[in-house]
């Protein structure tokens, strides 16, 4: 098996990130805008195969629940293979699955190829989030990931907005048939662009349990999944929240979700930043601003430029999670990056499923307000755990297992 050092060539430039960091970004790019697509094509969707918006619903939740097992499954079972030609092959799988529901003629075969779709995305996180480490020198690190995570913020920015407009214009098959050429195109930016980059350790399941016994690590799963879970319960239904403020029309409530998603954008790269020097640090600020904001969103409701002020520091905050979550894992685990990477990306696409059931479970039993109380608990709660570990200090070391093989250095 090759070793890690065959990898291609670190740039040696400090001012500019090579173009394959900015192909991996794409290729998260890629995965969101599909995961999300449907939330904006749920109208015509449902009305054009027949099928209410619950049940047309399913397109968002299943691919999340197969993309958290897919991030740990995946990796197993490519242990073996480059990590560019499984990053390529999963493109192409997500363009040729996007095709599938363009041309769909019962919501059975769409729900089929949704299921394809979150293999893809479990699979695409599983391997992306942990390459930035191997495609540039580590002064340039936490930059490199803060780019390929930006792909989260950006799709939800330009991403879904873009193919809900396609959809609305021409129909919502084109805007699946939009993002398949997408996936197919990134395919071959990532085919162009990427070092060739074998595994540096073949990923066994049995290395799983083994990282949940490093306290580290696993302090930062708990409160990651807390702090996801919070966030979604109160984010799937801000909508509802914002219509309670005051003269405040559908189209003020677009803008002010818009504002949020670009504070998201910021907060990714501010929390990478942070993250970089300190991923503790950066998450404990990060859950007590998004807990506190949040929270004070409830006596907000009545003042449209406080929930204005708020909505977009709650887009700041969370734009920082993914980021910041990434570096503390990497942080943990530096000798079992993937396995670790893919036990995130597992833990947190079952987070997003929880988040938005518990939300769904509050709205109804209790008021659409008190998804703000339980939200904002959980985020203060995520801190809680976060302080439990005292200081970046020394990791302990990987396992056995996932050790074998690390040689500790990204090139010659």
């Amino acid at each position: 098996m090759k070793t890690v050092t065959e990898t291609a060539p670190l740039p040696t430039g400090r001012r500019s990130l090579p173009l394959s960091v900015v192909a991996v970004a794409a290729a998260t790019f890629s995965v969101v805008t599909t995961e999300m697509l449907p939330v904006g094509l749920l109208t015509s969707l449902s009305s054009g195969l027949r099928v209410s918006d619950g049940t047309a619903g399913l397109t968002v939740t299943l691919p999340g629940l197969v993309a958290a097992l897919a991030a740990l499954l995946l990796p197993v079972a490519a242990r073996r293979a480059d990590r560019r030609a499984v990053l390529v092959g999963l493109m192409l799988l997500l363009g040729a699955a996007n095709l599938l529901s363009a041309l769909a003629p019962s919501f059975a075969v769409l729900l089929g190829a949704r299921i394809v779709v979150g293999l893809c995305i479990g699979g695409v996180w599983a391997v992306a989030a942990s390459l930035a480490i191997r495609l540039v020198r580590t002064e340039s690190f936490g930059r490199a990931t803060a780019v390929i995570f930006s792909g989260i913020a950006v799709a939800s920015v330009l991403g879904v907005p873009a193919g809900t407009f396609l959809g609305e214009l021409a129909g919502w098959r084109w805007a699946f048939g939009a993002v398949a050429v997408l996936g197919a195109a990134v395919a071959g930016l990532l085919a162009v662009v990427l070092p060739p980059l074998p595994p540096t350790e073949p990923v066994r399941l049995g290395v799983f349990p083994e990282l949940l016994r490093m306290p580290r690590l696993r302090v930062g799963l708990v409160a990651v999944a807390l702090l996801v879970v919070g966030h979604f319960t109160a984010y799937t239904y801000v909508r509802p929240v914002l219509e309670r403020v005051p003269d405040l029309g559908a189209g003020l409530v677009s803008a002010l979700l818009l504002g949020y998603g670009v504070a998201g954008i910021v907060g990714n790269f501010v929390g990478g930043s942070l993250a970089a020097r300190d991923p503790r640090r950066a998450l404990l600020l990060i859950s007590a601003a998004l807990g506190g904001v949040v929270l004070l969103l409830v006596p907000a409701g009545g003042s449209l430029a406080v929930t204005v002020v708020l909505l977009v520091a709650w887009g700041l905050s969370y734009g920082g999670v993914s980021v910041s979550s990434q570096n503390w894992v990497m942080a943990a685990a530096p000798g079992a990056r993937e396995a670790a990477s893919a036990l995130f990306a597992g833990v947190f696409n079952v987070a997003i499923a929880v988040g938005a059931l518990t939300g769904g479970r509050v709205a109804d039993g209790i008021g659409v307000t008190d998804v703000l109380w339980v939200g904002g608990g959980l985020a203060v709660v995520s801190r809680s755990c976060e302080r439990q570990v005292r200081g970046p200090g020394n990791p302990r070391p990987a396992p056995r297992r996932a050790r074998r093989g690390w040689p500790g250095r990204r090139g010659p």
